[in-house]
């Protein structure tokens, strides 16, 4: 069997692939959240693997993360705890001026998912969960640019990354990549994840539509549903009246912070 990357030497283990050669590789693995008016595509790389539909079940529903075995969800009352990054905002001129514009962004994605957001957020210097992180350059490929990464519910420390792409984009997909990004921290996989063996599985919960904040181009919009599936999954699991989806475990996270409370 042979890839795109099949070498016309063989004797030359390194030799580099045609441009179209990666772009066709890069495309099965690179999730594009929208394009500009020029076309440009915007990759999400926080979910970098698997897009097909699983055999069998419905592409009509909300997927949560289960690459480890089990579906991870944040615990209730849970705060993540946040800062900036303060060497990666020195790239400005006014990091200050920066940062109160970064924040007003993550306020109106949050905002757009309403009242089905199951953990609270607070700018913390000390003990923090996640740092938001600002790269001084993009992250472009033949695939496109990446606007920003961030992370699924642990009890780790992570990143939620902006690329200067990001801004360049109007306000509403800034607000939308941020939403997006909220999406997978609260537990949500892309709206075509694979659940194959071999991939980063998903589960399927609720009865979705494409157009969802969790799927990419011009389907990509946060909607009604979005929000009522979000919070009845949460809602469920607190209750204990879910306990798995699908037949796979649901374990509650708590963020690193908590272990270190006196």
């Amino acid at each position: 069997m042979t890839s795109a990357f099949e070498l016309a030497d063989v004797a030359n283990p390194f030799e580099v692939a045609s441009e179209q050669q990666i772009a066709d590789v890069l495309g099965e693995f690179v999730h594009k959240i929208g394009a500009d008016k020029k076309g440009h595509s915007h990759p999400c790389r926080t979910d970098s693997l698997g897009h097909a539909t699983p055999s069998g079940k419905s592409e009509q529903e909300l997927r949560v993360d289960s690459h480890l075995g089990f579906v991870p969800l944040w615990a209730p009352d849970v705060t993540l705890r946040w800062r900036f990054q303060e060497q990666s905002l020195a790239i400005y001129r006014n990091p200050e001026a920066a940062k109160a514009e970064i924040r007003k962004l993550m306020g109106e994605a949050l905002d757009g998912w309403q009242d089905s957001i199951p953990v609270k957020f607070s700018e913390q210097r000390d003990l923090w969960d996640f740092e938001v992180v600002v790269r001084a350059n993009a992250d472009c490929d033949r695939s496109g640019c990446v606007l920003a990464s961030a992370f699924f519910p642990d009890a780790g420390r992570h990143e939620l990354v902006l690329y200067p792409t990001m801004f360049q984009q109007p306000r509403i997909e800034q607000i939308e990549t941020l939403q997006h990004e909220f999406g997978h921290v609260f537990g949500l996989r892309h709206w075509f994840a694979n659940v194959a063996e071999g991939s980063w599985p998903s589960e399927l919960f609720g009865t979705d539509s494409r157009f969802s904040i969790m799927n990419y181009g011009a389907d990509s919009t946060l909607t009604d549903v979005d929000r009522r599936d979000l919070k009845a999954l949460y809602q469920g699991v607190w209750s204990g009246a879910i306990k798995e989806i699908n037949g796979t475990k649901v374990q509650l996270m708590l963020p690193y912070h908590s272990f270190f409370k006196g």
